[in-house]
């Protein structure tokens, strides 16, 4: 049965102009990106996303990170999507991330990770909801 989970391209590699690079990484991986915008989050908009770590010492570190640049927000689909892609992406430290994910290939540190992905099925249909309540996702 097909699923969908949710991606973001981070700022760090919208920045170094990779994202089709891990576009290329995504759809190898047999992903079919359903639904895909660039947009520039402000900073309110990067705080409520990430309003589930507000109390988290990284929070506001992260907040303005993925507010300083452009991101591309994703809606990904494929069976077994949202356990599919966390293993794609690797582990949020790239030094931890195994060979042949995004992170091991593009992530400048753990705060300059290049990725963001669901990381359950209620998870993914909230960031969906949240980045995608404008249009309706074919496909």
């Amino acid at each position: 049965m097909l699923e969908r989970t949710f991606s973001i391209i981070k700022p760090d590699a919208t920045k170094r102009n990779i994202t089709g690079e891990i576009n290329s990484m995504i759809e190898s991986a047999g992903f079919t990106i359903v639904a895909q915008k660039k947009i520039k989050l402000t900073i309110e908009q990067a705080k409520k996303f990430y309003e589930i770590h507000k109390e988290r010492p990284f929070y506001n570190d992260l907040c303005e990170f993925l507010s300083s640049a452009p991101v591309i927000v994703q809606v990904l689909e494929k069976e077994n999507a949202v356990a599919d892609y966390r293993k794609l992406m690797g582990a949020t430290n790239p030094e931890n991330a195994e060979n042949g994910t995004i992170r091991k290939k593009f992530a400048i540190s753990i705060d300059q990770n290049s990725v963001h992905g669901s990381d359950a099925h209620e998870t993914a249909a909230v960031e969906i909801k949240f980045f995608f309540s404008d249009v309706e996702i074919v496909g």
